[in-house]
C-alpha cells in the first residue's frame, strides 16, 4: 500500500468530518499560538512580582538597618547581611539560615569592586529546600545595598555588632521558583483548557456542518429521482438566502434548461420524422402507381418526380447532419481568414435566379475580412440568399459594411417581410411563415437556422432588422486584420 491510498484510507471522506477535522486543526493552531504567547507572558509578570518583592525587602532591610535594627529571620525573601571584619553574617533569614551562615557568611563580603549581580549558593546536602524549592548549588539573582558604618550612630553599630570602620551589605535572593510554579500551573491549566476546547470546537464544526448539509441532501435525493422519462421533478429552494438557496435556484434552471433541451430534442425528432414522411410519401405512391400500372405510367415523368423527391430528402438529410455537428459545438479546425466581399460577390455572379425577374446585387466599398470556415460562411449567405429569393418580388442587395472591429453584412429583399411577433421565431427548425406555399418551394424551414448557429459558431450574430419594405438579415462578424494590417 503506497502512501497515496494509505492517506486515502485513513483520511476522512466525509464533508462534516473534514471541515470538524480542519477547524480543530486550525484551533490547534492558533491555541497553541496563543499558549505560548500567555507563558511567556506568564513567566515574565510573575518574574517582575518576584523582582519587585526583592527590591521592597531590599528597601525594609535597609531601612532597619540604618535605625540599628536587626531584622527577623521570618522573610518570605531569602536575604543575607555581611559587613567587613566579621567571619559571620550580621543578619540572614527567609532560607538562608539552612547555610549555617552563623558560622560563615554565605554572600561574597563588601569590597570596592561592587556587588555581584548573581551569586551561585554552596551545596549542602543536609539542605531542606521547604516550600522555597532547592536553591543549593544554584545560580540566582541577587540584588545589593551598601551601608557604611559611619552612616550609624555608636549604639547602632554596637547593637549590630560590627566594627566602627565597616561596610554593610544587603544582599536579596531573587527566587524564580514562585514564577516558575505559576508558569507550570498556568500551562496545566491551558493544556486542559484547549484539549476540552479543541474537542469543543471540532464537535461544534461537525454538528454545524451537519445542519448545514441537511438541504444539500435533501437537494441530493430531489436531483436522483429526476430521471429523463419524467425531468420535471425540481427541488425546494430554501427561503434562508444563502448559498443553498443559490444552489438548488441553479440547479433548478440547470434542470429546467436539460427540460427544455429534452422538449426540443422531441420536437426535431417528432418534426424531422414528419418532414421526411411527406417525400417518402410522395415517392413511394408514384413509384407504387409506376409499378401497379407499369403500360400506362409516363416512365420519364415518374422518374423526375422520384428524382425531385430524393434531391429533397438528400438536402433534408444534409441539413440535419449539419445542424447535429453545430450541436456538438465541435471548435473551427485551423481558422482562416474568409474575405466575405469577394464571397458574396462571387456567390451574386453564380447565383441561378430562376423564378420571375429577380435581380441580385451586391454593395460593397472595401474587403471585409473575417475569421472562420470559407465552406461554412458560404453556406450562411447561401442560406440567407435562398430564403430571399423565395420571398423577393423583384429585388434582393447585399450590403457589406466595416464598422469598427465588426463586419457587417445584410442580405434585404423586396417582399411581404416578417410580422414583428415573429421576428425570432423564424429562426427556430422546421419553422414555416409561408404554409400557402407548396413544400417543394417553401423549403424545410432548416435554412435560418442553420444560418444563426453557423453565426454564432464564428461569435457572430444573426437578426432580423425591422424594414418598411420586405426582410432585412443582418449579419454582424468580428473584423479579421487585412493583410496590409498585419
Amino acid at each position: 500500500m503506497n502512501a497515496t491510498e494509505l492517506r486515502r484510507r485513513w483520511w476522512p471522506r466525509s464533508v462534516r468530518a473534514r471541515t470538524a477535522l480542519a477547524v480543530a486543526s486550525t484551533a490547534a493552531v492558533v491555541l497553541a499560538a496563543m499558549g505560548w504567547w500567555v507563558h511567556r507572558d506568564v513567566y515574565r509578570q510573575s518574574t517582575l512580582i518576584a523582582t519587585e518583592q526583592a527590591v521592597a525587602q531590599l528597601l525594609a532591610l535597609s531601612d532597619q538597618l540604618r535605625e540599628g535594627v536587626v531584622p527577623a529571620r521570618a522573610s518570605a525573601v531569602p536575604y543575607e547581611v555581611v559587613a567587613t571584619g566579621r567571619r559571620t553574617a550580621v543578619a540572614y533569614g527567609g532560607g538562608m539560615e539552612d547555610f549555617d551562615p552563623g558560622t560563615h557568611h554565605v554572600m561574597p563580603a563588601p569590597t570596592g569592586e561592587g556587588s555581584p549581580n548573581y551569586v551561585r549558593l554552596p551545596v549542602n546536602r543536609d539542605y531542606n529546600p521547604g516550600i522555597r524549592g532547592n536553591m543549593a548549588g544554584g545560580m540566582y539573582q541577587v540584588l545589593a545595598a551598601n551601608i557604611e558604618a559611619d552612616e550609624l550612630s555608636s549604639d547602632e553599630v554596637a547593637d549590630l555588632g560590627i566594627a566602627a570602620d565597616a561596610k554593610l551589605r544587603v544582599y536579596v535572593v531573587v527566587l524564580p521558583s514562585a514564577a516558575e510554579e505559576i508558569t507550570e500551573t498556568t500551562d496545566r491549566l491551558l493544556l486542559r483548557a484547549g484539549l476540552v476546547g479543541l474537542v469543543l470546537i471540532a464537535a461544534i464544526a461537525y454538528f454545524t456542518v451537519r445542519i448545514a448539509l441537511r438541504p444539500v441532501e435533501a437537494i441530493r435525493v430531489l436531483t436522483a429521482s429526476v430521471t429523463a422519462s419524467d425531468p420535471r421533478e425540481r427541488v425546494t429552494v430554501p427561503a434562508t438566502g444563502h448559498e443553498i438557496t443559490a444552489l438548488a435556484t441553479t440547479i433548478n434552471a440547470t434542470l429546467q434548461r436539460l427540460d427544455n433541451a429534452a422538449a426540443q430534442q422531441r420536437r426535431f425528432v417528432a418534426d424531422a420524422a414528419h418532414e421526411l414522411r411527406s417525400p417518402l410519401t410522395t415517392l413511394l405512391a408514384s413509384l407504387e402507381v409506376a409499378l401497379a400500372y407499369p403500360e400506362r405510367t409516363d416512365w420519364p415523368a415518374a422518374a423526375t418526380t422520384a428524382a425531385r423527391q430524393t434531391r429533397r430528402l438528400q438536402a433534408l438529410a444534409e441539413d440535419l447532419l449539419l445542424l447535429a455537428r453545430l450541436d456538438t459545438r465541435t471548435p473551427i479546425a485551423g481558422p482562416e481568414t474568409v474575405d466575405l466581399t469577394a464571397l458574396a460577390s462571387r456567390l451574386t455572379e453564380q447565383y441561378p435566379l430562376t423564378e420571375g425577374p429577380l435581380t441580385l446585387t451586391c454593395d460593397s466599398t472595401a474587403p471585409a475580412h473575417a475569421h472562420g470556415n470559407p465552406d461554412e460562411y458560404e453556406r450562411l449567405l447561401r442560406n440567407l440568399i435562398d430564403n430571399a429569393a423565395r420571398h423577393a418580388a423583384h429585388r434582393i442587395q447585399i450590403t457589406i459594411r466595416n464598422q469598427d472591429a465588426w463586419v457587417v453584412l445584410t442580405v434585404h429583399d423586396d417582399g411581404p417581410g416578417v410580422p414583428t411577433e415573429d421576428a425570432e421565431r423564424i429562426f427556430e427548425r422546421f419553422v414555416r411563415l409561408d404554409d400557402a406555399r407548396s413544400r417543394d418551394h417553401g423549403g424545410t424551414g432548416l435554412g435560418l437556422a442553420i444560418a444563426r448557429d453557423l453565426a454564432h459558431r464564428h461569435r457572430g450574430t444573426l437578426t432580423l432588422t425591422p424594414r418598411t419594405l420586405g426582410a432585412c438579415f443582418r449579419l454582424r462578424l468580428p473584423r479579421a486584420p487585412t493583410p496590409a494590417e498585419k
